[in-house]
């Protein structure tokens, strides 16, 4: 309750509360006004000055003397895109409407639902707007790619049938066609809130999201808004209900359902298998994504995978072969190599298997079973910067400004200065078996061990804050804002809060990977996971997770990598897929 009342102070006492609350704070209050009273002056006034549009300025006028509970609520049905990108630019009066917090958190239960947590760990300076930014995007292409598929695997499973009796009709091929156009966009409508009348089933799940308003504030804030709470995105995201086939992209793909869903289909599952080797007659609009498969390049199986860049352009990968390459993503249409990593006379880039990657600005390090991190120029084109020598197997790695942590199979996390030419900073013993993961930040490093604990390090202070002790060892690791999320040896998730050195366990979740956990990427909206059971699946990071999308691949995936929309993800063979916003 102690928590719930302050959030409730923050919340009150913040910018661009709507009518009903304490408004001494609200931006409308008292600069509002002022710029209300200047931005709508008589268009025969001469200091108004030039107006290229004197109706458009009327219609501003008109929009801007609305008052503040009703123009945030015509706000909440605007993208969060545009709250961020485009009011600002229009003028300082409706550059705050995006400052209202308790505005981007009816967006966010919105979104999610209302009988879940989120965030799942602590609230302060929480990035609700980059969070509902980050939602919406991940619902559009998501939770749209399964419901294209979707459609286009029905139809396909129809016209297999139909052929082999000889019923093919003439003008099959377009049966269904307007249909499919609808379905494309219903997850953009529902993230934008813009769907008035789409049929949707809510999933109700336990935990209450915890309230920064009391019911009356509540109520009076949702007033109108109460049929739109119902249609949600959590009708898009039927967990565990639908899969689809990634091996070798979108139009190869095809939907796993599970038998009470599509009862016509019980006896045809020899069939199914088949599906997937027809091409596509019906037209349909293309996807929100694309997936594109990159060049046989590698001869052994792909360990690791690594976005660059900040954009997603540039893809490095390591692998089996003992090699490091790097992937131009927007050359040619499916990617073009740029370079094999190595040193002058080297025929290969390490001497034993490439196990991971970390990068930071203009470096790459890639750690091997080799007991070596070797450093790579990417300004230089992928030239070598330097070999640092760990002394066993490297099995994590993550960089910090200018010190790269090494986890290794000696059970010891070694901090290096990657400008040093005697580069080791301090070895430090924290577990009693091998370092698996590791995440840090300039203050804290994060690891997890084989021993099954998790422990915390102050590296200013250098030395060990807590460790907590598990019953299954964690294999990846994420670090975000204040919220650490892990996968372990049996595909369980796991949520610690981090927050001045303290790191407290949260909650375990079971998302559906029934193996070890091989990769995860979380941020304030998305949650990615890989597991050695052949998925890959997309979430948002609430709690429970909700899961849009599971990929599922022929052979193990070993990781992935997500920056800027974009999905690289490293499969049990020598390929690796990306997933990208179609263009």
């Amino acid at each position: 309750m102690s928590e719930v009342r302050d959030n409730q102070h923050e919340t009150e006492s913040g910018k661009g509360v709507p009518d009903g609350l304490d408004q001494r704070n609200s931006p409308c209050t008292d600069r509002s006004n002022m710029e209300l009273q200047g931005l709508s002056p008589p268009l025969s006034s001469p200091s108004a000055g030039p107006s290229p549009s004197p109706s458009a300025s009327a219609e501003s006028s008109d929009l801007l003397l609305l008052p503040w509970e009703i123009l945030t609520h015509i706000a909440s049905y605007l993208p969060a895109h545009c709250l961020i990108n485009v009011l600002p630019k229009v003028c300082r009066t409706l550059s705050t409407v995006g400052e209202d917090t308790t505005a981007w958190q009816l967006r966010a239960q919105r979104l999610i639902g209302s009988r879940v947590r989120f965030p799942v760990g602590p609230r302060d300076d929480f990035d609700w707007p980059t969070s509902c930014l980050e939602m919406e995007q991940l619902i559009t292409f998501w939770a749209g790619e399964v419901q294209h598929v979707t459609k286009q695997s029905e139809e396909e499973m129809d016209r297999v049938r139909l052929e082999e009796r000889g019923q093919v009709a003439e003008g099959h091929e377009n049966e269904g066609g307007d249909e499919v156009v609808r379905v494309g966009v219903a997850a953009q409508e529902v993230a934008y809130g813009a769907d008035e009348g789409m049929e949707v089933v809510m999933e109700v799940e336990n935990g209450e999201i915890q309230a920064v308003l009391d019911e009356d504030q509540m109520e009076q804030l949702r007033e109108g808004l109460e049929g739109r709470l119902e249609v949600d995105a959590a009708a898009l995201i039927e967990d565990g209900r639908m899969e689809l086939n990634a091996d070798v992209g979108p139009d190869a793909a095809h939907l796993v359902q599970n038998d009470f869903a599509y009862p016509r289909y019980l006896d045809d599952r020899g069939r199914m298998e088949m599906v997937h080797h027809q091409p596509s007659r019906s037209p349909s609009p293309p996807p929100a994504l694309e997936c594109i498969t990159l060049p046989s390049s590698h001869i052994a199986l792909v360990n690791s995978v690594l976005l660059l860049g900040g954009k997603g352009a540039v893809c490095a990968t390591g692998s089996r072969d003992y090699d490091v390459k790097l992937w131009d993503l927007e050359e040619g249409s499916n990617g073009t190599l740029l370079h094999t990593l190595g040193r002058k006379g080297d025929f290969t880039s390490h001497q034993g298997w490439v196990w991971c990657l970390a990068s930071e600005g203009p470096l790459l390090a890639s750690g091997s079973f080799d007991s070596t991190v070797r450093l790579w120029d990417l300004q230089a084109g992928g030239t070598n910067r330097g070999l640092i020598r760990t002394g066993s197997a490297v099995l994590c790695l993550s960089c910090q400004n200018d010190v790269l942590l090494a986890g290794t199979f000696n059970k010891r996390i070694n901090m290096y200065d990657t400008r040093a030419a005697e580069p080791l900073i301090k070895s430090v013993h924290l577990h009693g078996n091998a370092v698996m993961c590791l995440a840090a930040d300039d203050t804290y490093i994060i690891s997890g061990s084989e021993d099954c604990t998790v422990a915390v390090y102050d590296c200013r202070a250098m030395k060990a804050l807590k460790k907590i002790k598990l019953s299954s060892y964690l294999s990846s690791m994420s670090y975000s804002g204040y919220e650490v999320w892990a996968g372990d040896k049996k595909g369980m998730m796991h949520s610690f809060s981090m927050q001045t050195g303290t790191l407290k366990l949260l909650s375990r979740f079971d998302v559906g990977h029934t193996a070890l956990v091989t990769g995860i990427h979380k941020s304030a909206g998305s949650l990615y996971t890989c597991s050695t059971d052949k998925t890959v699946k997309i979430h948002i990071p609430s709690g429970p997770p909700r899961t849009l999308c599971t990929l599922c691949h022929a052979g193990v995936v070993h990781g992935l990598s997500v920056e800027a929309g974009i999905v690289a993800v490293s499969t049990g063979d020598d390929t690796v897929n990306i997933w990208r916003p179609r263009k």
